[in-house]
């Protein structure tokens, strides 16, 4: 697969994602958190492996590769998930956009110390350029920054614990898609212990969806968590975790944009312009930047050479 291809295509998830953030926040707001995030996640994880089934791509598993999958899982799908359903109930969207900004600037550090990688200037400068692109939108929101609360730190638990979960997913010799499936299937049974320890009404509580609520849960679980974390980590494989999480300042984007256009909250100039910052930091830090400055080099070499030739 191309690069450009893995790119549009994480642009893709990045808008899936984006819409996923007001989504959540509607279901939270009337089912249990826990228990809703465990039936999500495990609708998610059944889609996944029923369309590796369909095409042919459903591979067995050994009992190393089970460890793998299983160790991934709780970073990936239990401790994120848990994390970032609780802060969402325990702070403002503003301030958990912010915090949701640090994954690419967690991830890239966690790759130069487990996995060694060097990051270039402009990769480091696409980081901040984004992550200053988050801080100049969330800031500017009707909310404003505010002070932190326990579900900011529960939100920075869940960019921790996704940081890792990328790294894990690197270094797995598991096939990415199959990991994702059955990371979600394994994520989703510990996360529905963790329902009836937390919330002994939780599952009660699914009773209560109606029609347009289930419509949502199903968006949120197919589109955004299925098919989004799915491509997501067969990126990460192709990619690195590092430069395909610099895509997620894109994040905030697409959230304001959902919020705008499904809930009719207004976005300012000053938003506006912190989503150029946001652009402009997916081009430096996605590693653009340092292919056409590679291809300029061998050009700039290979007309040199010419030129030699030439005398």
């Amino acid at each position: 697969m191309r690069k450009s291809s893995i790119y549009a295509l994480l642009v893709a998830i990045m808008v899936a994602w984006g819409l996923n953030v007001t989504a959540l926040k509607i279901l939270v707001e009337h089912f249990s958190p826990v228990a809703l995030t465990a039936l999500r996640i495990l609708t998610a994880g059944l889609v996944v492996l029923l369309f590796l089934w369909g095409i042919g791509k459903l591979q067995k598993v050994g009992w190393k590769e089970a460890k793998q999958i299983g160790l991934a899982a709780l970073f990936s799908v239990v401790a994120h998930h848990f994390f970032l359903a609780v802060g969402l109930t325990k702070t403002t969207a503003v301030n958990a956009g912010l915090v949701l900004g640090l994954v690419p600037l967690v991830t890239a550090l966690l790759a130069i110390v487990f996995l060694g990688q060097r990051p270039t200037l402009f990769r480091l400068l696409g980081i901040a350029l984004g992550f200053f692109g988050v801080v100049f939108v969330v800031a500017n929101g009707d909310g404003g920054l505010g002070h932190l609360s326990i579900g900011d730190v529960y939100v920075f638990l869940a960019v921790l614990a996704q940081g890792i979960s990328f790294i894990m997913i690197k270094k797995a010799t598991v096939e990415a898609r199959v990991m994702t499936g059955w990371m979600l299937v394994f994520g989703s049974l510990w996360l529905f212990v963790l329902s009836l320890v937390l919330e002994p009404s939780g599952l009660s509580s699914l009773k209560e969806g109606t029609p347009p609520l289930w419509l949502i849960f199903l968006a949120s679980a197919v589109v955004a968590t299925a098919l989004g974390h799915m491509f997501y980590n067969h990126a990460v494989q192709h990619l690195g975790p590092a430069e395909s999480a610099v895509f997620i300042n894109l994040n905030p984007l697409f959230s304001l944009l959902g919020a705008h256009w499904l809930l009719g909250e207004p976005i300012s100039w000053m938003q506006l312009a912190g989503f150029l910052f946001i652009v402009v930091g997916v081009m430096f830090g996605s590693g653009g930047m340092d292919d056409m400055s590679a291809r300029f080099r061998r050009a700039k070499a290979v007309g040199g050479g010419r030129k030699a030739g030439m005398w």
